[in-house]
């Protein structure tokens, strides 16, 4: 400088100086020209506030100014083409990317929510209170978030016959009555399908056999036996009680097995005879009486002495009487025993003894081979009595028969 004082005349340092003046001073009025035509923006860039000065035109050039790309999922407030104004207000967020595994198939999602509440929210993915989800709604979203969700499904649980639906998400049988509150003892004879350590599956039904085993005392009677003694002062037919019979008492212990609170089986342990029955005596006469029969053919013959020659057979004796359910009381020889209650009439089968034989059976007297039989086969007759009880008395025998004619 003192070299350009020593070289130029006073006049020409003087312009020199004067000519720096006005540049500096052209350049500082740039400077506060191109200072006060900037905008101040407000700038939230994921959360980060910040005040920026810019001469940006529009919202787009300022992102590139700050470096910023808007992906296609980010959240931007304005469109990147709108003009940028002073005190704008401008939000920037970029998306991240969220995995959700719904019962283990997973999809996608891009969100820019800041919680997990308001992320379901945006997807429109709702889940029942019974659903297991793997985090909290309340949770901050993050990028690559995995988000793991187990449908509650209905499975059947038959406790005993009762029936209910219950709410779950798996586990095992042992599981899922522990939540259900069902009460059971391992160490009972309970039945439970599918196995305690088996896992529970959609749509299937857990049974639950409740097995009670009791004792059960029971007091039964004892039928008393009857026996006959032939007494030949009673005409035959006729009976008599000598003692009456008594029924006993036994008591019987069993082990009953219930299913369910049914019987399925009973298994006798002891029993106990606490009174014997007392046998019932009844004489029943032997003595023969001549009898007279209705048909015509027979009414004027003399019954032959059963002492006479015959064939003798030895057979099965039972007895029927024409009060019998279905029975018309008209023999198979036309006899009529509804109107001659105490004839004496034997079914026989035809091949063995002819019908309309006159016979001899012992305990029974001389009767007439007069009707059949469906079950008369062979050596086997039918005796005719005037009553049930005197059929029930008769009971089944083996006894002789002679065929007089």
């Amino acid at each position: 400088m003192e070299l350009v004082h020593k070289l130029l005349p006073a006049s020409k340092k003087k312009l020199v100086i004067s000519s720096i003046g006005v540049l500096a001073l052209v350049l500082f009025s740039v400077f506060v020209l191109v200072e006060a035509t900037k905008a101040e923006v407000v700038m939230t860039d994921n959360g980060e506030i910040q005040t920026i000065s810019t001469n940006s035109n529009t919202v787009g050039d300022l992102l590139q100014e700050l470096g910023i790309t808007v992906g296609t999922y980010d959240f931007l407030s304005h469109d990147e083409t709108e003009s940028i104004e002073d005190g704008m207000e401008i939000t920037y967020k970029t998306a991240k990317q969220i995995t959700v595994s719904i019962d283990g198939k997973e999809q996608v999602y891009y969100t820019t929510a800041d919680t997990i509440e308001d992320f379901l929210s945006e997807q429109d993915l709702s889940f029942q209170e019974r659903d297991e989800i793997s985090h909290q709604p309340a949770e901050v979203t993050e990028d690559g978030l995995h988000i793991e969700v187990e449908k509650a499904y209905q499975v059947t649980i038959n406790d005993g016959g009762e029936k209910k639906k219950v709410w779950t998400t798996g586990g095992t049988v042992n599981d899922l009555l522990k939540e259900a509150d069902v009460d059971y003892e391992k160490d009972t004879d309970d039945r439970i399908t599918p196995a305690l350590d088996e896992e529970v599956t959609k749509g299937k039904t857990i049974a639950i056999v409740r097995v009670a085993i009791e004792d059960e005392e029971v007091t039964e009677t004892i039928a008393f036996d009857i026996e006959e003694r032939q007494d030949s002062s009673l005409l035959k037919g006729e009976e008599k009680v000598i003692s009456e019979g008594e029924e006993g008492t036994v008591t019987k212990r069993f082990k009953v097995t219930k299913e369910n609170g049914e019987e399925v089986s009973r298994e006798l342990v002891s029993e106990d005879v606490k009174e014997e029955s007392v046998t019932r005596v009844v004489a029943v006469g032997t003595k023969e009486e001549v009898q007279e029969s209705n048909l015509v053919t027979l009414a004027n013959e003399t019954p032959k002495d059963s002492s006479q020659d015959g064939e003798t057979i030895t057979v099965t004796a039972s007895a029927f009487t024409s009060e019998c359910g279905g029975c018309s009381g008209v023999t198979a020889t036309g006899i009529n025993l509804g109107a001659n209650p105490n004839m004496k009439v034997i079914a026989v089968d035809p091949n063995v003894i002819p019908l309309g034989s006159k016979v001899w059976v012992e305990g029974y007297g001389e009767a007439i081979a007069g009707d059949t039989g469906g079950n008369i086969k062979g050596n086997r007759i039918d005796v005719h009595v005037p009553s049930k009880s005197d059929a029930y008395s008769w009971g089944v025998k083996t006894v002789q028969v002679k065929v007089l004619n």
